[in-house]
């Protein structure tokens, strides 16, 4: 167990190593874009960049997801290569096509999402559109090859320079949302062409390079993924559509610093969503697996429940830190925000069960079951509690999505879940989170330090509980030894 806890966490971390250098660097500057962007700008930004990631997982075809699971089945590596070049020549073609769409009709297109003209920002997005959507089966590539170094490398020079352009844009030039966009995507498509020039055999910009004897197959499992991937990812868009249209610009701003503020617990989904699909399918022997992804669920479960009672208790301090003053409000929102995340991950170990039974169409049925409780959670929770409502509307779909998930799920791969230690951390972790939110001071030096205090006392409350099995504390130690 610990050799594959050791995989996950070293791959994880390369994958993640730009992603973490961007989190902290965008908590740096986030005080930055705050004084420098309205609440109404910084709203429009993030729709849009969420938007852009919605319409690229339709854009994508499930064909990142294909190229994952086949790599894994077929080991020769000319046919691995037709596989490759398959994915990103049918999908550079789809990506441009609909991204010039797009950029046509930009008047139409903002009026219908944004409710008035951005034509501009529209504009910045279609470029967005279609780097990102190619870039991410760039990178998907690199993974399932576990070239974890090239990863680590295109992606933190991605990350040089969006921060480069962003600042330019933003502060020096106050071009508001649309330098957020530019800096962001300007940057991604200069990496994506280096990619596609250092990888250009793989990559299928040639005559030929799409074989429909591979498309077939790829498009037949990839496919029934999208309608779920596409309802799992638009909880995440439909919270700030709504406030942004149903309620105003500000609020979504405020939302959307919320989010950005609970990076720490999407930079860990992120490291789990990227790491977790190849060392699950590489599992050979089904038995194994199924310990495997106990186990791993496990300290997943741990770990995510730590930090989102951290950001429950300490919240308020994260946002007078890293943001302007007026985005203050954004606290309330932060902890049903960071919840809904560490949930997201959750469904990945479910989706990677149906995986492995190669059935894929069960995956849509939950995530729509979420979309729709998050709609109707929405409707009834924002007029009342504004930002707060929309977060707990978040948390309240995952759990749902969760339930029905595995009841579709639990009968093609049977994993025993350790759902003792699992109710164990929900009940610590989030008793003494919620105690410590409702009894100890909001702010001042007391404040910080009583609720520091009560996040300390997780651990060893759990220790005291007998959470942790014989020799589990020791192979920790070992294993953060080894990657120091």
């Amino acid at each position: 167990m610990t050799s594959y806890l050791r995989r996950l966490l070293r791959t994880g971390a390369a994958y993640q190593l730009a992603d973490a250098v961007s989190k902290v660097t965008a908590l740096v500057l986030l005080p930055i874009y705050t004084a420098h962007l309205t609440r109404a700008d910084y709203g429009t930004a993030e729709l849009l960049l969420t938007t852009i990631i919605l319409v690229s997982i339709v854009l994508r075809l499930g064909l990142g997801e294909a190229l994952v699971r086949f790599h894994f089945i077929d080991t020769d590596p000319e046919r691995r290569t037709r596989l490759a070049r398959t994915a990103t020549g049918t999908l550079f073609a789809a990506s441009t096509v609909v991204a010039l769409a797009v950029a046509i009709a930009a008047e139409p297109v903002s009026r219908a999402l944004l409710g008035e003209s951005h034509s501009a920002e529209i504009r910045a997005a279609a470029l967005g559109l279609w780097a990102f959507t190619n870039l991410e089966l760039a990178y998907a590539l690199l993974r399932v090859e576990e070239r974890a170094r090239a990863f680590a490398t295109a992606s933190l020079i991605n990350v040089a320079l969006t921060i480069a352009l962003t600042l330019y844009l933003v502060v020096a030039r106050d071009q508001g949302a649309l330098g957020l966009l530019l800096g962001n995507y300007a940057a991604s498509a200069v990496v994506l062409v280096g990619l596609w020039l250092s990888e250009r055999q793989a990559f299928g910009f040639r005559p030929g390079g799409i074989e429909r004897a591979q498309l077939g197959p790829m498009l037949r499992f990839g496919l029934p993924t999208v309608p779920a991937e596409v309802s799992v990812f638009a909880l995440f868009f439909i919270d700030r559509f709504w406030l942004y249209r149903a309620e105003e610009p500000d609020a979504a701003g405020l939302y959307s610093v919320a989010v950005k503020l609970a990076g720490v617990v999407i930079f860990t989904v992120r490291a789990f969503q990227l790491a977790w699909p190849p060392l699950a399918f590489s599992i050979e022997s089904d038995e194994e697996a199924s310990r495997v992804y106990a186990r791993i669920t496990t300290y997943y479960v741990l770990f995510t429940g730590v930090v989102v009672a951290g950001v429950t208790l300490l919240g308020r301090w994260l946002v007078r830190v890293f943001a302007d003053e007026k985005f203050f409000a954004a606290h309330e929102a932060l902890p049903w925000v960071a919840l809904g995340w560490a949930l997201y991950g959750l469904f990945l170990v479910l989706v990677a069960m149906a995986a492995r039974a190669h059935v894929t169409v069960r995956n849509a049925p939950a995530a729509l079951s979420g979309l729709l409780v998050n709609v109707a959670l929405l409707a009834l929770l924002v007029p009342s509690y504004g930002i707060a409502g929309a977060g707990i509307a978040l948390a309240g779909a995952y759990v749902v999505t969760l339930i029905v998930m595995w009841l579709l799920t639990r009968n093609l791969f049977p994993v025993a879940f350790e759902w003792g230690r699992l109710a164990l951390v929900v009940v610590v972790a989030g008793g003494i989170a919620v105690a410590g939110e409702l009894l100890l001071p909001t702010d001042g030096v007391d404040g910080f330090l009583t609720r520091l205090a009560a996040l300390a006392a997780i651990a060893p409350a759990l220790y005291a509980a007998r959470f942790f099995r014989p020799g589990e504390l020791l192979a920790a130690r070992r294993l953060l030894t080894t990657a120091g």
